[in-house]
């Protein structure tokens, strides 16, 4: 039996509830007349101070109490929507919603889930109050974009169950589930980017757009920024935002890191964390010594949910898996570090869940932080020629001078750590 004071700390808790989803659909409806809402801040509050009661009830009388109660205000909710609709017009299920949830989420705090209940009433206010960006981001996707997303994640929820969860082959080096799990991170990763240059377009400049797109891919931004430098005569500003995409690389490697294997960030993220603000730091100067600032280059970046993106990705990291088990084998150490700079001319991502995954049971840590270290600086250090084929070599030298100096720093950590 609870104390008197853990009683009122749980009615506290469903109050809180209640009343800070209140205050955001009162804030809502605030133009509204008085009398015409469904409910306001005393409703909302009031329920979930009645969720908090019938749950604390419940606990004594048993669960059927709890589920009698909600079933019973869910249809004096419904009732007041329909009544509402009929003298409005207006058929948006939103407040009704709401208020079934202030009364689960007050429920739920009151059985003792303070914090669980709590953020997640934080979350439901931010999608409440997010209403206008929300509709304003799906203006900006297109229909073919969804399919393929909704096509990707069906085969994805569909195939996952189904494909073996163990090794095959060679060094028992393939796991279908796990590379497709992987497939689907990196795709999901992928598309924060690309939904960002959607919201933000290109509008805001070469700093922002290089920012948002190098989340994406920051191959594609070189190669765009690239095309688009050919047009205009100053050049650094192009050779800035290369720089700035290309250090956002790192951010992805940390965060696949962080998934796949927690316990190697403790070797990783110095050297890694020392490349990314020195090629950041050599874009912004790049950037900001540039005499012209108001290029809006116009990245073409593929849709990362597409299903043949998706495939082509996961047989790369099929391919890389084997490799480094098959390298490890045969040539050791040496032949992991090989392995690494060749992988990343073409990519970062599949060598470094591939190396992180693999260090979870073969390979030392050391080993597998000096990959994908080799890996990362390899790729940044190719971002130069991409933009000096596109430009010129002449007029390419300071970008691949600056990214190649970026990097020294954190190959020196990473080789020192290594010895």
């Amino acid at each position: 039996m609870d104390t008197e004071f853990e009683i009122i700390i749980k009615l506290l808790a469903a109050l809180a509830i209640g009343l800070l989803i209140g205050i955001e659909r009162g804030w809502s409806g605030r133009q509204e007349e008085e009398g015409v809402r469904v409910a306001g801040l005393r409703t909302f509050s009031l329920i979930g101070l009645l969720g908090g009661i019938c749950a604390i009830i419940a606990v004594e009388m048993g669960v059927w109490f709890l589920a009698a109660s909600f079933f019973s205000v869910s249809l004096m909710i419904v009732a007041g929507h329909v009544l509402e609709a009929r003298t409005s017009g207006d058929l948006g299920t939103t407040t009704a919603f709401s208020m079934m949830l202030t009364f689960a989420l007050s429920a739920w705090a009151a059985l003792g889930f303070y914090n669980y209940a709590l953020a997640t009433a934080v979350v439901a206010i931010a999608l409440l109050g997010m209403k206008p960006v929300l509709h304003k981001w799906l203006r900006h996707i297109e229909i073919e974009e969804i399919y393929a997303g909704i096509k990707l994640l069906i085969i994805s929820v569909i195939l996952l169950p189904l494909l073996p969860n163990r090794g095959f082959g060679p060094w028992e080096a393939l796991n279908p589930y796990w590379i497709w799990l992987m497939v689907v991170l990196i795709c999901g990763i992928s598309f924060v980017g690309y939904f960002a240059i959607k919201h933000v377009g290109n509008r805001l400049g070469t700093l922002v757009t290089s920012v948002t797109g190098g989340l994406a891919s920051s191959t594609a931004v070189t190669l765009s920024l690239s095309q688009f430098a050919r047009e205009f005569p100053v050049k650094q500003l192009f050779m800035g935002g290369v720089m700035i995409a290309s250090s956002i690389m790192f951010i992805r490697v940390l965060v696949e890191v962080a998934i796949v294997n927690p316990a190697l960030l403790q070797s990783l993220w110095l050297p890694v964390t020392i490349m990314f603000v020195c090629v950041l730091g050599g874009g912004y100067w790049l950037w900001r010594g540039s005499s012209y600032k108001e290029a809006d280059p116009d990245l073409h970046l593929d849709n990362p949910f597409k299903l043949t993106m998706a495939i082509k990705f996961g047989l790369l990291l099929g391919v890389i898996m084997f490799l480094s088990a098959a390298m490890l084998d045969i040539f050791g150490d040496g032949g992991i570090y090989v392995l690494s700079v060749i992988s990343g001319l073409m990519d970062v991502d599949a060598i470094t869940l591939s190396l992180a995954r693999l260090s979870l049971d073969d390979l030392s840590h050391d080993v597998a932080v000096m990959g994908i270290v080799l890996a990362s600086a390899t790729n940044t250090i190719i971002k130069g020629f991409i933009f000096a084929f596109f430009v010129g070599l002449n007029e390419s030298r300071k970008l691949i001078g600056l990214l190649i100096l970026a990097v020294i720093p954190g190959l020196l950590i990473a080789f020192i750590m290594n010895i």
